[in-house]
């Protein structure tokens, strides 16, 4: 054993002994290293990130099935979506940012940036007011010098279909997917939506007008039957309402063109008029009924939401972090020196 611990000891003054006398490397690797990645890290434009966080209002359960979502729920199950009759459950939020027509929507967001000097859509934020490090500006050059094949002039009217975009529109699309994120959390069922800009101000905008998009989404679709039948139930009403003003019009005008008639025919033709007046008006009160039933479940299928935490201007960038990038190159570059200087007994050994 004692003999293993010289050992040790010998090859770490071996080791030690090695790196020193390359301390000249160091001296001269370690400041260009520096240079070279404050550099690079300065070229990358800083960006801000801002989060809220909201909570639609889910179809609770009572009595043991509550008590039941609730254990299930502590161990991260969720039986509520389980138990939902909606097609789309709020798990499956998160994959709205994968269908174009939602990302699409996000396009015409008015957007202005902190200092006032941008004002314009998010759409054309993305494509023409990002900072950018200089060798993407280089790229960009070169790749105009390079003929390139004429794009089909496609969704150049005023209405942007969303399933046929165009390659710039569709670049768009992905910069806005990996800018924006939407995920759900399983136990409580809080959505949280985070953005991320180039302006603090833009972010903070952005992420509202997400969650007003979301909203009127979650809106749309669970009051969507319910809206269906109020609009049948709206034009059974307006046709019933028709029918029976016609029918009291006839009725008033025969009464009135044949008071002094004593035939029973007359008579027994004006109760026929009168009885059907009545029906139809049975039909029209009865249907009015259903609509303001039809009416109020829209109001009931429309869901609440509650604010938790709210998109705040933040004050601080989010990103790069650049003393730590700076800090870890020149961790990482002295290793590399350290093996370099050492690798003759590395190689020994």
């Amino acid at each position: 054993m004692e003999e293993k611990k010289e050992l040790e000891v010998i090859d770490l003054r071996v080791v030690f002994k090695k790196i020193y006398e390359k301390r000249s490397l160091f001296f001269k690797v370690l400041p260009i290293v520096f240079v070279l990645s404050c550099a690079y890290i300065l070229c990358i434009p800083r960006y801000y990130s801002s989060s809220l966080s909201l909570a639609p209002e889910m179809g609770g359960s009572s009595g043991l099935g509550g008590t039941i979502g609730s254990l299930a729920s502590s161990f991260g199950f969720d039986l509520g979506s389980m138990e939902t009759t909606d097609a789309i459950n709020p798990m499956l939020y998160p994959d709205l940012m994968e269908d174009n027509g939602f990302v699409v929507g996000l396009f015409d967001i008015k957007v202005k940036s902190k200092d006032g000097e941008i004002a314009c859509s998010y759409n054309d934020y993305l494509s023409k007011h990002q900072k950018r490090p200089f060798w993407q500006y280089a790229l960009a050059w070169v790749k105009k010098l390079l003929p390139k094949d004429e794009e089909p002039a496609i969704n150049k009217g005023n209405k942007l279909n969303p399933y046929v975009l165009s390659k710039k529109q569709d670049e768009i699309c992905k910069i806005i997917r990996d800018k924006v994120s939407i995920s759900v959390d399983k136990k409580t069922a809080v959505i949280s939506i985070s953005v991320e800009a180039q302006d603090p101000l833009i972010c903070k905008t952005v992420a509202d007008s997400v969650k007003e998009r979301l909203q009127t989404f979650i809106t749309n679709y669970r009051t969507n039957k319910a809206r269906i039948d109020e609009k049948h139930y709206k034009n059974l009403v307006d046709e019933a309402k028709a029918d029976y003003e016609k029918a009291r019009r006839l009725y008033g005008s025969y009464a009135d063109s044949n008071m002094e008639m004593v035939l029973e025919s007359y008579r027994a033709k004006q109760t026929d008029l009168e009885n059907d007046m009545q029906l139809k008006y049975n039909t029209y009160t009865t249907l009015m009924t259903q609509y303001q039933m039809a009416k109020a479940k829209v109001q009931e299928r429309t869901p609440a939401f509650t604010l938790v935490q709210g998109a705040a201007v933040p004050i601080k960038p989010s990103g790069p972090k650049r003393m730590l990038f700076v800090v870890g190159i020149c961790l990482l570059a002295i290793i590399l020196l350290s093996l370099y200087s050492i690798k003759d007994v590395i190689l020994k050994e």
